[in-house]
């Protein structure tokens, strides 16, 4: 039979160093693995004997020279991986590890290598051994950070029963859960701290300027008087009463100034560069992330050519645990290949259509592309009314009260629920391959959510700043009237979006997700099979965490204790989506690649990010604060605070810093990050071109490996042996 066709395959090195001939002898029955041990050998030995040049050229052209070697292939048995670099190879030192050979030619390698007494210098001995521990201290390292991360165990658990897709939420919920603990702790070192300190201590001089006028300067927030038992509750879902006057807020903070034996702390500066400083570390950790998930989209590619076979042979989750996973995963894949498929049809059925048929379909694709954005303008008309009637109604108390000030919540919290789904039935009709659909879909998702807040914005600063030109304004600067403390006021707004949402998950889990959970459960009949378990979607959950995060970037300058609020929230949520994931959910067929959509939520991020930049710039520079509250009270603008205190540094610091600013530095140092950045492209170009060969080299040996399938089936029908085809019928028909 064909399996029983073994070859036998002799790999001879001479170690020169310690004059020792080691000859291995390999036998490998005829198989897929040992087709690829006897191709890989050939192009090593080719490689060394010929160069890249001579491994492009394919098995029949060297089969006549393969023949001749009657040594065989060679391999540099003596020589160790981290040598590589010592004898002129270009790339990195490749450990023994990584290398693509079966496991017992790495226990022969390894026990040629034990074998040779090395002859190197005290330098390279000392320079290998502290590789060596270097390379230890990593792995132990990374050992003990992966014990020690948050919720480790759960997550292994969520990624066998769920597959890496669910999984990557919940990882990208602790990235979260960590960005807005390390933000707190910041926040909590530079501004929270020294504020309880200095408010605490009566040692400590103290300046606390206060000018404008005294209409100006008229903000009391605390309550006089008794008030009902139940207010209190509701000044802690509105943020008013004991809540408005208090560190979480912008306006409790004070503009001081402290000295005591030679230490000087300004905290308004202070509290300006900690935000800033806030923003940039966010941003920092986002490229990072993003950089990590552009590498692994890189690793895996993105080309059309070898899609399917690499989703056949290497698209498995060896995580799933179960029949139940195991069967979802292959659903996955089935689906993965059938969207695949799908598109290219699509695709093929595009290029067939006629002139008037490709008129008719850009016009029914353009007519509903405007009944979307009609949708979403409607929200945001609805968004900015709601926000101008909620701040008429402020003075409200009670329940009704309390629904006035959340208003603004509700109508955006009902347009994110609302206007997606409806956009969703819209898309079904616009004939998109399937990614085109799930990308029209999120992109307009994201839209909404985005520019809602932003729509809030607008409509809160138009009534601060007097957009419309109002007399209002002309004491102040601002509308003192209705804003006394127009930060606290934004910084509100932002608390209790943060707060609804919350509430609004944890409402859905308790009175929709479990009751519909137990309906399907205990009911048979057509509408619970219609119906069915709830499947836990993957990117609307994504975009929810953008969402909240991108409320709490925004109102961070204002609520300076939200990232820690947020903190508790996606704390409590991951313990609630982990509950309600194995109790009531179950993965969705229709899987999002796993790379895209990790590049795409942090993209997603990224420009929720940027929002709360252009918000903290304007407010920054453009808004004159309030006269009553905060630290900036003295100052006709938030950034004033920089260049005064700019002034008062000495004149060689004040130099230094001009020299840095000056034509003089900036100048160089442009021309310098474009003769980095052609280098980094330069070297880009090379790595791409390389990964080309690479491939154009692995179809080549796709071929041979066809060729030599090809030379194995003559071989065996001259020597009377037969195909596996054949054994297949025999073994079929004996059956039977």
């Amino acid at each position: 039979m064909l399996d029983e066709l073994c070859i036998s395959i002799v790999i001879s090195s001479e170690i020169r160093r310690t004059g020792c001939l080691i000859v291995v002898f390999v036998k490998c029955w005829w198989n897929p693995l040992c087709l690829m041990e006897f191709s890989e050998l050939q192009r090593q030995s080719s490689t060394i004997a010929h160069g890249y040049h001579g491994a492009q050229q394919s098995v029949r052209l060297r089969s006549k020279s393969v023949v001749s070697n009657q040594n065989g292939p060679q391999f540099n048995w003596g020589s160790p991986p981290s040598e590589g670099g010592e004898e002129g190879d270009s790339g990195p030192p490749k450990d023994l590890r990584e290398r693509p050979m079966p496991m017992h030619l790495k226990r022969a390698i390894r026990e040629v290598q034990q074998m040779r007494v090395p002859v190197v210098t005290n330098w390279q001995s000392w320079k290998r051994s502290k590789a060596k521990s270097l390379s230890r201290f990593r792995a132990d390292a990374g050992g003990v950070m992966s014990y020690v991360a948050l919720w480790r165990k759960a997550l292994h658990k969520i990624g066998g029963h769920f597959g890496g897709g669910v999984q990557s939420y919940f990882m990208f919920l602790r990235f979260l859960v960590v960005l807005n603990f390390l933000s707190f702790l910041l926040i909590a070192g530079f501004i929270l701290i020294p504020s309880i300190v200095f408010r605490s201590t009566s040692t400590t001089n103290m300046t606390v300027d206060s000018t404008g006028p005294e209409v100006c300067r008229v903000y009391d927030p605390n309550l006089q008087g008794l008030v009902v038992f139940y207010q209190y509750f509701l000044d802690l879902l509105s943020g008013t009463g004991f809540m408005e006057y208090s560190y979480v807020f912008y306006g409790y903070y004070n503009n001081t100034v402290a000295e005591s034996s030679g230490f000087h702390y300004n905290l308004p500066l202070a509290y300006l560069l900690t935000s800033v400083f806030y923003f940039a570390f966010c941003l920092i950790c986002i490229i990072a992330r993003m950089g990590s998930a552009l590498r692994v989209a890189v690793a895996t590619g993105s080309g059309a050519a070898g899609s399917y076979s690499k989703m056949v042979f290497t698209g498995w989750d060896y995580g799933c645990q179960g029949d139940r996973a195991t069967k979802l995963k292959q659903k996955s894949i089935h689906y993965q290949l059938q969207v695949d498929l799908e598109e290219e049809r699509l695709q093929k059925k595009a290029l067939s259509l006629t002139l008037g048929q490709t008129v008719g379909l850009c016009s029914l694709r353009i007519f509903l592309m405007l009944v979307s954005l009609a949708l979403i303008g409607g929200a945001f008309f609805g968004i900015f009314n709601a926000t101008v009637f909620s701040q008429a109604q402020v003075g409200a108390e009670g329940i009704l009260g309390l629904f006035w000030v959340y208003l603004p919540s509700i109508v955006i919290t009902t347009g994110n629920f609302v206007v997606p789904f409806m956009c969703d039935q819209i898309a079904l009709f616009e004939r998109y391959s399937p990614s085109t659909t799930i990308i029209m879909a999120l992109f307009r998702s994201v839209f909404l959510r985005m520019i809602s807040l932003g729509v809030l914005l607008f409509t809160l600063w138009s009534q601060i700043t007097c957009f419309k030109g109002s007399k209002e304004c002309e004491p102040c600067q601002y509308n003192n009237k209705d804003y006394p403390c127009w930060e606290t006021r934004v910084g509100q707004e932002m608390y209790k979006l943060a707060l609804f949402d919350f509430l609004i998950t944890i409402a859905m889990l308790i009175l929709v997700e479990f009751p519909r959970r137990l309906f399907v459960d205990h009911y048979s009949c057509a509408l619970t099979r219609w119906v069915g378990r709830q499947e836990f979607l993957v990117p609307p959950n994504v975009l929810g965490l953008v969402y909240g995060q991108t409320v709490v970037w925004t109102g961070a300058l204002f609520c300076p204790l939200l990232p820690l609020i947020n903190t508790l929230k996606f704390f409590i949520i991951f313990y609630c989506k982990k509950v309600t994931l194995f109790s009531n959910c179950r993965p969705a067929v229709k899987t999002f690649r796993s790379t895209t959509s990790t590049i795409f939520f942090l993209v997603v991020l990224l420009f929720g990010w940027c929002l709360a930049l252009v918000a903290m710039i304007y407010s920054l520079a453009q808004i004159h604060p309030s006269m009553s509250c905060g630290p900036f009270r003295s100052l006709t603008m938030m950034w004033s605070i920089v260049p005064n205190t700019f002034y008062t540094l000495s004149l060689t610091t004040q130099d230094f810093m001009f020299y840095m600013g000056s034509q003089a530095f900036s100048i160089p140092l442009f021309i310098f990050s474009c003769v980095v950045l052609c280098y980094v492209a330069a070297l880009a170009a090379v790595y791409g071109k390389s990964v080309d060969l690479l491939k154009a080299q692995l179809k080549l040996e796709g071929r041979d490996k066809q060729f030599l399938v090809k030379q194995i089936e003559e071989l065996s029908r001259e020597m009377g042996v037969p195909t596996r085809d054949q054994v297949d019928t025999f073994d079929t028909g004996a059956a039977n």
